[in-house]
């Protein structure tokens, strides 16, 4: 059986210094919603990749938890440190926290990262490994109660194994969004199928990229499964030794919508005054995308827009004050 690995990525800078709140959180609103959504406090992002630095400045208040599922340290269990530099840097881009004086911002900076170490620090890990990561982050319960409420998996495979689909499957039966990349063997051409499992799988929420210009990476998949896209390309995030780096790939895509995620399950569960399902989190996700004119295979249901609603709610208050105000009555 062939091993998983890393969704391929491109490192493109690494610096001792980043901006607070990345282009790429920006981009997909984000900060707009913070407020109302409590910056995603009390929420739990299992990260499933090379581990983390625990002591990054940015992410040591958001680490509730970690597990190593790999043979590094010794598979040691308790030791989910990042000796690749991935894992810190998809970290970072969903949970980051905001601190006053520096540092660097993730989409949802309240919420806590369970780390998952299922890959070395070559980047590779055995199918076991991740599907015993999948089935921990399900019954994984912190300190105070706490459940994983998204999986985010920035790698992929070759193989379609049924143990795989089955913990995918289990998860999403748990109420667990599964946000996973859609892979990096793209050749600018949006009629070719590019799969990876489990990104693959219609159970999953498959994302791809998009560059600062709102173009479809070069890099991107294309397959009939793609859900969204989100920026992926000159991604600022923390980067293992307290330092900071630039990287592309769907792999840095996969947290926006991870964190993204859980910024929409605190404001709908609001709105509804209960637990959504996974399928109702899906169609609250998909309501905030916008088309950007590529194929489906390309670009799913479109960009990632988490303050779309909120504007075209301001624009009907708006359109309701004028009919109000020229009413007869």
């Amino acid at each position: 059986m062939e091993k998983i690995h890393l969704i391929p990525y491109r490192i493109e800078e690494i610096t001792s210094a980043a901006p607070q709140i990345p282009e790429g959180v920006r981009m997909i609103q984000a900060p707009a919603i913070w407020e109302m959504a409590a910056h995603g406090k009390g929420n739990v992002i299992a990260v499933l990749d090379t581990g983390c630095q625990a002591d990054h400045p940015d992410l040591i208040e958001r680490i509730i938890a970690g597990r190593n599922f790999t043979s590094d340290f010794d598979g040691d269990p308790e030791n989910f440190d990042d000796n690749n530099g991935h894992g810190t840097h998809v970290a970072g881009t969903a949970a980051a926290s905001l601190r006053k004086g520096g540092g660097i911002a993730g989409v949802a900076p309240g919420a806590d990262l369970l780390i998952i170490k299922v890959l070395n620090g070559s980047g590779s890990g055995e199918y076991a490994g991740i599907i015993a990561g999948i089935h921990y982050a399900i019954d994984w319960r912190g300190p105070n109660g706490e459940q994983t409420s998204v999986i985010s998996m920035s790698l992929g495979g070759p193989e379609d194994i049924p143990e795989l689909y089955e913990a995918v499957k289990r998860a999403v039966d748990a109420g667990i969004p599964v946000v996973c990349a859609a892979g990096n063997e793209g050749d600018d051409s949006p009629q070719t199928d590019e799969f990876a499992y489990p990104g693959a799988y219609g159970e999953v929420i498959q994302v791809g990229a998009v560059d600062f210009s709102r173009k479809i990476a070069p890099f991107s998949n294309t397959n009939n499964e793609i859900d969204l896209v989100a920026p992926g390309m000159n991604i600022y995030s923390s980067y293992p030794g307290g330092k900071y780096a630039s990287l592309s790939g769907t792999s840095m895509a996969t947290p926006h919508v991870s964190g993204a995620l859980a910024l929409i399950k605190n404001i709908a569960e609001k709105e509804f005054q209960r637990e959504l399902t996974e399928a109702e989190l899906y169609a609250q996700l998909v309501r905030r995308t916008v088309p950007l004119g590529y194929p489906k295979t390309a670009e799913g249901n479109g960009l990632l827009a988490l303050d779309i609603l909120q504007k075209y709610e301001r624009l009907m208050d708006l359109f309701n004050s004028s009919i109000e105000k020229t009413d007869p009555e």
